[in-house]
């Protein structure tokens, strides 16, 4: 006997019919027929997914609760067919020492419908060691606000941390970056404002293509010198892709990462949208930007889930705060794209469940066969729909997208087993921290 059966499931690509039996929170059983007189759901033949892993969350929890918390931002991620979610540690305070990271962690777990990880802001050096204990997903670095001397002096202590044997299941310390290098964008920025021009548009030309190109650059020889995993967050020009493609080729431990709105929008929506479309680094324009046919060297997809509020991003464009939400309408997004065979489900797993399991090193997720957790998403692909950020389970309530025409949707995910969305009503649950 096992807890549930999920009957009827299409596991894609291979499209197979199977039965799926789940206990204690596991996947313990894959057949043909589910038997009779247990419990069961049946999925009619719907398409399931292990359940999305976004490595890439901003919950502003603690401290900018205004905007979005834990208890909010995971309903969107388990709205949106996210069964584990890894929160970025700029928060007030910061999470970036071992009494601010347990501090989160006790948020999350009173809070969080589905499983989550932290990553490690860095601040003194002195607390990185400690941070490593608690097991952060990754330690990040923002080069758009550090000199080239701080980054390399952390780059230095993770090596002594590596050195030191000091590892977590053979996972070894790993340093996720936000690419852009301070001097170019504050030397571009300045030559803007200076203008005494407001344009949103103008935000692109601020942040250029060339500030993330150089930070990657810088990013690749720290790498190789100090002999560490690095990931690349928001890669959003081509050279930057090729750049981290050479270096995968001379066996440097680098990944990276692409947004959905860097991969489906372009810099002209900084003008239909204004500010909406304000994020770091910037939309590109069509010679920069990243396209499908690029899909193939990425690694993963991470939403960047960003949230403000209205008033904030309604200021003119050097005031307005950057960021979009995300986890609402990413899936939709992707298997809108599916359905006009501009990516296929193989890349879906790959970008949004195996490779995040796999560089973020959380076992048990990200694949569906025996023993591994019962985390899924079950996804209708004739459903279809508009994106409408008044709907949106975050309390951000704007999109660039707004208006997109979607069809596939999720309805129905699970975590550990548990139903936590059903054709978008939301059930309680604990999620777990994924590295406990």
């Amino acid at each position: 006997m096992v807890d549930l059966w999920l009957k009827d499931a299409k596991i894609v690509p291979e499209n197979m019919i199977v039965s799926l039996g789940i206990e204690d929170g596991k996947i313990a059983a894959l057949k043909k027929i589910a038997p009779k007189r247990e419990e069961c759901i049946n999925l009619r033949e719907s398409v399931i997914l292990p359940g999305l892993i976004d490595a890439h969350v901003h919950f502003r929890d603690p401290g900018l609760t205004y905007k979005e918390d834990f208890r909010t931002g995971t309903m969107a991620a388990a709205a949106g067919g996210f069964t584990t979610i890894i929160d970025m540690p700029n928060t007030r305070p910061p999470t970036d020492t071992a009494k601010a990271f347990k501090e989160k962690l006790k948020i999350a777990d009173h809070k969080s419908l589905v499983d989550y990880g932290l990553h490690a802001g860095m601040g003194k050096l002195k607390d990185i060691k400690n941070l490593f204990e608690l097991k952060p997903a990754s330690f990040k670095l923002y080069t758009d606000l550090l000199d080239d001397t701080e980054i390399e002096e952390i780059f230095k202590e993770i090596k002594n941390l590596k050195n030191d044997g000091h590892k977590h299941d053979s996972h070894e310390p790993l340093i996720s970056l936000h690419c852009e290098d301070k001097e170019t964008v504050n030397s571009s920025t300045l030559k803007l404002k200076s203008k005494g021009r407001y344009k949103p548009e103008l935000y692109a030309k601020a942040r250029p293509a060339l500030a993330e190109i150089i930070a990657v650059s810088k990013a690749l020889k720290l790498a190789e010198k100090y002999d560490l995993k690095i990931h690349i967050c928001h890669v959003s020009t081509r050279e930057s892709l090729e750049l981290i493609g050479g270096a995968k080729k001379s066996d440097l431990k680098v990944t990276s990462e692409i947004t959905p709105h860097h991969l489906l929008l372009n810099s002209s929506y900084l003008q239909k949208c204004g500010n909406f479309a304000k994020t770091n680094p910037p939309l590109r324009d069509k010679k920069d930007k990243l396209e499908f046919g690029s899909l193939n060297d990425v690694d993963i997809i991470g939403t960047d889930h960003a949230p403000h509020t209205i008033a904030e991003k309604e200021q003119n464009v050097w005031k307005a705060l950057p960021g979009i939400p995300n986890l609402d309408t990413t899936l939709p997004l992707l298997l809108t794209q599916i359905n006009q065979r501009n990516m296929t489900f193989t890349d879906l797993k790959r970008l949004l469940c195996e490779n995040p399991a796999r560089i973020f090193n959380i076992k048990n997720k990200g694949f569906i066969k025996g023993g591994m957790d019962a985390d899924f998403v079950v996804v209708d692909m004739r459903k279809e729909g508009i994106i409408k950020p008044n709907k949106f389970k975050s309390k951000a309530k704007y999109s660039p997208f707004e208006g997109f025409k979607v069809k596939g949707m999720p309805v129905m995910t699970m975590v550990g087993g548990n139903v936590v969305m059903e054709d978008d009503y939301l059930s309680k649950n604990q999620g777990n921290f994924i590295y406990s």
